[in-house]
């Protein structure tokens, strides 16, 4: 019996033993953070609006951004694939257009990353989000793609009068201000197709 309780105390003793307490200003450890939350914090540039401000913004305009790609790459799609009677002039005039439309991009995107949001991040994201159809037809008339890009410009610039009520409800000036520029562009390419895909009056003008 003595033998036995003398056993149990060295092994009471070497448990204690064993779990010393942290000497007095020794760092402790601390838990690491979800690769999640590293990498999201390295992209918050600093800003004054909130997070669900930055969130809702940023989510609108990627929707904008994803439309602004759709389009871009449908009018590319239609200026190389142009022909009949009036080819010069629909040819560059969509030349024209998809500049314009591709130079909007990377501004959009960039506003998205001032304010602290994130933005598009592939093909496949543009997919998701896009509310402008494709058009993979081996053969489309000329004054059909012209229609097509009135009601897909109309398209897009319903897609930035979102963006410009999210911003605008959050006191975003600096977007909204940018976004009217591109709705005002839109409604100009959508005036300059509607005008040429217009069928001559009986004068033939």
């Amino acid at each position: 019996m003595a033998r036995n309780a003398t056993t149990r105390t060295e092994a009471k003793s070497g448990s204690r033993a064993g779990s010393k307490a942290p000497a007095r200003g020794a760092a402790r450890a601390q838990p690491a953070l979800p690769d999640r939350d590293a990498g999201s914090n390295r992209l918050d540039t600093p800003s004054d609006f909130s997070p669900e401000a930055v969130l809702a913004i940023s989510d609108a305009l990627k929707v904008a951004l994803a439309d602004t790609f759709a389009l871009y790459l449908k009018t590319k799609n239609f200026h190389w694939h142009m022909s009949g009677a009036h080819f010069r002039d629909y040819h560059l005039m969509l030349d024209e257009q998809s500049e314009q439309i591709y130079a909007s991009t990377d501004e959009l995107a960039e506003r998205a990353r001032k304010i602290g949001g994130t933005t598009l991040r592939s093909i496949g994201h543009i997919a998701r989000l896009s509310t402008i159809k494709d058009n993979d037809a081996e053969y489309v008339a000329p004054e059909d793609m012209l229609r097509e890009l009135v009601n897909d410009n109309k398209t897009l610039t319903r897609s930035l009068r979102k963006a410009h009520a999210v911003a605008d409800e959050h006191d975003d000036c600096a977007t909204t201000s940018l976004l009217e520029n591109f709705i005002d562009t839109a409604e100009r390419r959508t005036w300059f197709l509607f005008e040429a895909a217009r069928a001559p009056d009986r004068d033939g003008r």
